[in-house]
């Protein structure tokens, strides 16, 4: 019975960790914000049962019930694409979402163990450890087979005293301050008193770092965000979503004035060889501003690509991006596993892969990066864009169609995302939806504006391009992500030697 109680303990305070990330509820904090102490607690409560184990194995098991509720927790909703939407039968949609999540968990799982089996160490050096060894596992999580990195515990800190470090470090390297955070926390418990002293200084003092600007204004750019709330399950019905979306968006499309209208991924849903005749030559002549779309591009024999056209008035030919981070079994096929997409009612669902770094669309004096669905999720990738700073983007837009997941927290989580984007690169942030959310973010990671979820809508506003370099859109432009790799390996090597020269006195 202590063995269960244990172990449920463990998920439930996972789960906890998730709901800490993007709040589900009405009741308590704001819905759909992040909880940035309750995610810190939930990481000192892992850290005392790490503590409490007797061994390398007790705590790699610890580690993967936590982290196995924590994940389960986080995206469930991929039950609702799976089962809902893509006629996957219940128990197999409810397997695949629990065996992702132990998958994934083990990268955390192994990390810990790790962290267990390090040389004995003073409350410090292992509070340090920890940090970098969740680093690690989230790294891991994050470009391990394409990588999943939806709901790593950075996304807690759009908001609180570690927001500060994201333009310098990115959302990884605040998970590696955050667990280090609650490991210190723990640790003042049973340190000495120094210890304790010097431990809360630097836990409080890593939360007091002040807030730069790296970028500066380059001008305003009027905005137009369409969503057009086609349900999902008739998205991709000749007979009901597809005529109804191309009706909606073409009337908005061509009826608004300002010098950007951002419409949502395959908000158009058809091949262009597929679009009634002149379709979009006559959006092309409408208004006065650059039209942005998601629409798919290709044919059925060469290949198709998940993209973003834009159609600027008088030009002959579009301009175009194509989606390059591309989501398995719903995008692309993994080897092996074409008899489980098959099982799935998921239209064009094998893309050809765009490249890495993209030139952004130039229009009205700004540089506008889109992106698709979750491409947002990595920033390593977007950072390949500042190498050159006088190409960076001014302002990001992203796409996205997550009529997918229903009426779940995956809407909110994905604005959260969004959110640590902004704040990485100090860009603001346009986000088209079909079903929500839609908003307008500033180069501060601030929601200005946005539209109800579930409703069709039009949202109008500015935003403020921005140029300049944030260091981590620096180092990840030139590095991506090996600075952080390099960084756990001179802490593992550092508590190593540190150890060995403690027993050789």
């Amino acid at each position: 019975m202590r063995y269960w109680r244990a172990s449920l303990l463990l998920i439930t305070v996972g789960a906890i960790e998730a709901v800490a990330i993007c709040w589900p509820f009405i009741w308590g904090p704001t819905q759909g914000q992040p909880v940035w102490w309750l995610q810190v607690s939930a990481h000192v409560v892992l850290y005392r049962a790490l503590l409490r184990t007797s061994s390398v194995a007790e705590a790699t098991r610890s580690a993967l019930l936590f982290a196995s509720g924590w994940l389960i927790a986080t995206f469930w909703w991929l039950y609702v694409a799976m089962h809902q939407f893509g006629g996957l039968p219940a128990a197999l949609s409810a397997g695949a979402v629990v065996a992702l999540a132990v998958s994934l968990a083990l990268c955390y799982a192994i990390a810990c163990g790790a962290w267990k089996g390090l040389p004995s160490t003073g409350p410090g050096q292992r509070a340090i450890a920890f940090g970098a060894l969740w680093m690690a596992a989230e790294l891991a999580r994050g470009t391990w087979l394409t990588g999943f990195g939806w709901g790593a515990i950075g996304y807690a800190h759009t908001a609180g005293p570690l927001v500060a470090w994201v333009p310098w470090v990115g959302a990884y390297g605040v998970a590696a301050l955050a667990a280090w955070c609650a490991a210190s926390l723990a640790e003042i418990v049973t340190a000495g008193r120094a210890q304790r002293i010097t431990l809360l200084v630097l836990v409080v003092g890593g939360g007091l770092l002040p807030s730069f600007s790296f970028t500066e204004a380059n001008g305003n750019l009027s905005a137009t965000l369409l969503q057009g709330n086609i349900p999902q399950d008739e998205k991709f019905d000749s007979g009901t979503g597809v005529p109804q979306a191309l009706r909606w968006y073409a009337e908005h499309l061509q009826s608004q004035n300002s010098d950007l209208v951002l419409a949502p991924e395959t908000a158009i849903p058809l091949l262009p060889h597929e679009l009634p005749k002149g379709y979009l030559a006559a959006m092309q002549a409408g208004g006065q501003g650059a039209l942005m779309t998601g629409i798919p591009l290709g044919d059925y024999d060469k290949g198709y690509s998940n993209s973003v056209i834009a159609l600027v008035p008088g030009a002959t030919e579009y301009w175009r991006y194509d989606k390059h981070h591309l989501v398995p079994f719903g995008e692309f096929i993994p080897p092996l596993f074409k008899w489980f997409t098959r099982m799935m009612n998921i239209p064009l669902g094998d893309f050809n892969r765009g490249a890495v770094g993209q030139p952004s669309f130039a229009w009205r004096g700004q540089r506008i990066a889109p992106n698709i669905c979750y491409e947002d999720l990595f920033g390593e990738e977007l950072a390949a864009r500042f190498i050159d700073p006088q190409s960076a983007p001014t302002v990001f837009a992203n796409v996205s169609n997550l009529g997918w997941f229903g009426d779940t927290v995956a809407i909110d989580q994905h604005l959260q995302i969004s959110r640590m984007r902004a704040l990485e690169f100090q860009r603001p942030y346009l986000r088209a939806t079909n079903t929500g959310t839609t908003a307008i973010l500033d180069h501060q990671g601030n929601v200005v504006a946005s539209l109800p979820r579930f409703t069709a809508g039009v949202l109008e506003g500015t935003v403020e391009g921005r140029t300049g370099i944030t260091p981590y859109a620096w180092w990840a432009s030139r590095f991506a992500l090996w600075p952080l790799w390099m960084l756990v390996a001179l802490v593992m090597a550092g508590i190593v030697l540190a150890a060995r020269r403690k027993q050789s006195v």
